[in-house]
């Protein structure tokens, strides 16, 4: 017996039950599920049908509970049934009966539990996604598992999955990388607002021995180079690491690609097409507050330069125009902020953000040291990182 027979079997011991007893029978539910009881001494399945019909026919949950587990009884592959706490069924099924699952899996094979389900849907789903200024740590790890899993989950409902990491190579934060790495190639302390760490030291020693001019640069001119080859070093150094760890992606999708190919600007164009842009002191805004946000979200800076949140327009405009009817994005909790303006940015769009675009908040992961509490930082070096982990 599987587990959605063994539903059916319920829902029919609920008909019975409802007709016998004179209940108003359009209380059940449609379908209804079975479930693993944590605990094994349980039983092999559990159904709290009980507990959710109780109120809607005013019979006490553990009253309803006896009566179905009676009707229960009586169908054949099922040994038992028991009644838990305030109205839980605990079912165990008979030798053959259970038997009968493995059956069923082993004559499926790979096709165990796939469906159609999601048929049709062109899903893109963007995980980890961390920037190219130190190793994947911890936290992005747990990303990488979950989001992996989750790709698979979808594809085995027919979903048309594209998984994807986000690399984040223009902007402040790789400038500061760049400049780190210089420094420390010149045998300088990391800048006030740079990044520490071993590895820093390392790809700085790597970028002079390809490049072993860049310190007879002017500052400028090392600094690009730092910038070019270094993040090139970090990038594939994340690479092989998520490989080890059993994740590859679909697509590395690179944020100065935006840049370079003007899609900020198409993003910008678009946005004003459906009314929703404004000038304000000289800077380019975007009205997210019609659509819930706590506050307006400027675009373009009064200096002419994009902000971050430009560059998160243009690529999910990318992404919608790749032909992905929904945008999923695995975020880490430090991101929670981002929600309110996410969803009113694809509204701004023209898109429904409750269809379109789905956006997943993971828990921080919490490093302890001899018993005290560790801020995991790039910057001061102090990360567990994803090869450690391997």
């Amino acid at each position: 017996m599987t587990p959605a027979e063994l539903a059916e079997v319920v829902l029919a011991a609920a008909h019975a039950v409802f007709e016998d007893r004179g209940l108003d029978r359009s209380a059940l539910p449609a379908q209804t599920a079975v479930e693993r009881p944590r605990n094994p001494d349980h039983g092999d399945y559990a159904s709290t049908l009980a507990l959710q019909l109780s109120k809607k026919v005013g019979v006490p949950p553990r009253e309803l509970a006896a009566a179905l587990a009676d009707q229960l009884g009586k169908a054949p592959g099922i040994k038992s049934v028991e009644i838990a706490g305030p109205g839980f069924l605990n079912i165990r099924l008979d030798a053959a009966a259970a038997g009968q699952l493995a059956k069923v899996i082993v004559e499926a094979g790979p096709e165990y539990g796939r469906s159609d389900a999601l048929a049709g849907q062109k899903i893109n789903l963007e995980f980890v996604s961390a920037n190219p200024t130190g190793p994947v740590h911890i936290g992005g790890v747990r990303w990488a598992a979950v989001g992996d899993a989750l790709s698979r989950l979808l594809r085995a409902t027919g979903a048309d999955v594209g998984t994807e990491y986000y690399f984040n190579d223009a902007g402040s934060q790789i400038d500061r990388f760049a400049r780190s790495l210089l420094a420390a190639a010149a045998g300088q302390p990391a800048p006030e607002d740079g990044y520490g760490g071993a590895y820093i030291a390392e790809i700085a020693a790597e970028v002079v021995e390809r490049r072993p001019d860049v310190l007879e640069l002017d500052d400028a001119a090392a600094q690009e180079v730092f910038r070019v080859e270094g993040v090139e070093l970090m990038f594939a150094e994340i690479k092989s690491s998520l490989r080890d760890f059993g994740v590859e992606f679909d697509t590395y999708f690179n944020e100065k690609d935006l840049h370079d190919r003007g899609e900020l600007d198409k993003a910008l164009d678009r946005l004003r097409e459906q009314g929703h842009l404004y000038e304000s002191e000289g800077a380019t805004w975007l009205r997210t507050t019609d659509f819930g946000d706590d506050k307006d979200r400027v675009l373009r800076k009064s200096n002419g330069e994009w902000t971050y949140f430009a560059a998160d327009c243009a690529y999910y405009l990318d992404k919608r125009e790749r032909g992905f009817e929904r945008v999923v994005i695995m975020l880490g909790a430090d991101h929670h902020g981002y929600l309110g303006r996410m969803k009113a940015m694809a509204a701004c769009f023209g898109d429904d953000p409750e269809h379109n675009l789905e956006i997943l908040i993971g828990q921080l992961v919490n490093l302890v040291r001899d018993g005290a509490p560790v801020r995991m930082s790039k910057r001061a070096g102090t990360v567990v990182t994803l090869e450690d982990l391997v």
